[in-house]
């Protein structure tokens, strides 16, 4: 019954005037979520009727790719369109993946959003949820075009502790609207209903203008234990990630039919995402999630952790129960969008994103606009991919490769079609030297623009920095 309601009233007649020109846009970014989370990728143990009905009403992107198998990087290609390497956000605080609080780092403010290419574009940009990019005011949200922010700044498990042998300390995590600490410590339990009932809100203020509606949600999370709400903890079959899972179906469900009930479902382009593959222990153990049938666990360069499970809706405009086996990623929302929105992207700095309308809608003979589509882990570049092949680059040193033994000084090259050949089982590498040549060459190319290891490259434009940064907290 729960997934009853949102579809109701979809065969009713649109409120939406017909002068309406510009669509709305909604992303909601889940937070670890695994390819094989959720029913309409193949999950048997969460429920998510809600994501059913959006798949059947909408279509499948089955090889939609994030940049890095890690939330900070992650979340930096789908705001600026550009792999993390090129905008600097893939190496963090001394080398570490992500951003931490207190940190001097995050988005470079010259950098150019897709909420700020939005917002020139006639529209309102709000933001809720996890944001990751930085924690200092010139880094929040409201210094990177939305108008508005309520949410946490980094990932739920940064809570407050002791982190370094000098006793330097991470604040109690705070839930922030615009550049004002709300709560510290936030209470993670019902968050997400926190969020969904906000984000309705906003929908209800915006339903008469344009506007772009960023969701990052903070669950199932980076915690062990995930957070859902009192009315969802212990309901599922896996656990307490199960909750979680359940509970954001729930909540994609609650924000799908409120843009029904208001008539503007057919003028509103809803994407839902993960930011990454699931940290699971192993692919027998679903209690961290499921990148099942692909190969890896998240914070690699696998399958797993790069491709993840997206779903498009918008009625009228969109083939229903449709699916793209191309390949995309989140750096084509940017310049997508911004078509969508009646203008163009910024020819200038460089993007890497394309513009996907063609995939979006399904039109005949639509390809995938990447000739190579490239996997970097921190500064190294260890993959890529080229029409069904990816490529494992023979590398020194690897970092944290998803086919090689820790501590393994020298990996092979290894070929892997991952169209037929979805679980990366089979390297076909001596077969083909042909294509491992080829994808070698493209990957030379992205080494002569954004570099690889102690190389960088001159593609590369500098992150933010600030002096002696302080911490979010609550101003008693």
């Amino acid at each position: 019954m729960r997934a009853a309601l949102f579809f109701l009233c979809l065969g009713a007649v649109s409120l939406v005037s017909p002068a309406a020109e510009k669509p709305n846009f909604i992303v909601i970014f889940c937070d670890n979520l695994g390819y094989g989370d959720i029913e309409p990728f193949g999950s048997t143990i969460h429920r998510t009727p809600y994501l059913n009905r959006m798949a059947k009403e909408g279509r499948k992107f089955s090889h939609f790719y994030v940049t890095a198998g890690v939330c900070t990087p992650s979340r930096s290609s789908l705001i600026t369109g550009c792999y993390s390497q090129r905008v600097s956000m893939h190496k963090n605080d001394r080398d570490y993946h992500v951003l931490r609080p207190v940190s001097p780092y995050g988005l470079n403010p010259k950098e150019i959003t897709i909420a700020e290419v939005l917002k020139e574009n006639g529209y309102a940009t709000g933001m809720i949820g996890k944001w990751h990019l930085g924690d200092q005011p010139d880094f929040l949200p409201t210094k990177q075009g939305f108008d508005w922010w309520l949410g946490v700044p980094y990932s739920d498990d940064m809570t407050q502790r002791i982190w370094n042998q000098d006793g330097s300390h991470w604040p109690p995590l705070p839930l922030v609207e615009n550049e004002t600490v709300l709560e510290a410590p936030v209470d993670r339990d019902g968050l997400t209903k926190r969020y969904t009932e906000r984000a309705i809100e906003y929908i209800e203020e915006n339903k008469d203008n344009p506007f772009f509606l960023y969701i990052p949600q903070a669950m199932p999370g980076s915690t062990s234990t995930p957070y859902a709400s009192p009315q969802f903890k212990g309901k599922s079959k896996n656990g307490p990630w199960g909750d979680s899972i359940e509970e954001l179906d729930w909540s994609t469900g609650q924000i799908l039919d409120k843009l029904v009930e208001l008539g503007i479902d057919k003028n509103t382009l809803v994407i839902w995402t993960s930011d990454n593959g699931a940290p699971h222990k192993s692919p027998d153990d679903p209690s961290r999630g499921s990148n099942s049938p692909l190969f890896g666990r998240g914070y690699t360069t696998g399958e797993g952790a790069f491709r993840v499970p997206t779903i498009a809706w918008w009625p009228g405009k969109i083939p229903a129960g449709t699916e793209c086996t191309e390949m995309c990623s989140t750096m084509d929302l940017l310049p997508t969008f911004a078509h969508l929105a009646g203008g163009k992207p910024p020819e200038k700095p460089k993007r890497d994103g394309h513009d996907i309308r063609p995939l979006l809608f399904g039109e005949d003979g639509a390809r995938t606009p990447y000739e190579a589509f490239y996997y970097y882990y921190l500064d190294q570049l260890q993959a890529v991919r080229s029409g069904p092949w990816k490529l494992f680059l023979p590398l020194e040193n690897a970092h944290r490769h998803p086919h090689y033994k820790p501590g393994t000084k020298k990996t092979e090259a290894l070929l892997f079609n991952v169209e037929t050949d979805i679980g990366s089982e089979k390297n076909v590498a001596a077969e083909n030297p042909e294509i491992v040549e080829r994808l070698t060459k493209l990957a030379d190319r992205m080494r002569a623009d954004l570099g690889d290891r102690d190389d960088p490259g001159p593609g590369i434009r500098k992150i933010g920095h600030v002096e002696n940064p302080v911490p979010l907290v609550k101003i008693e």
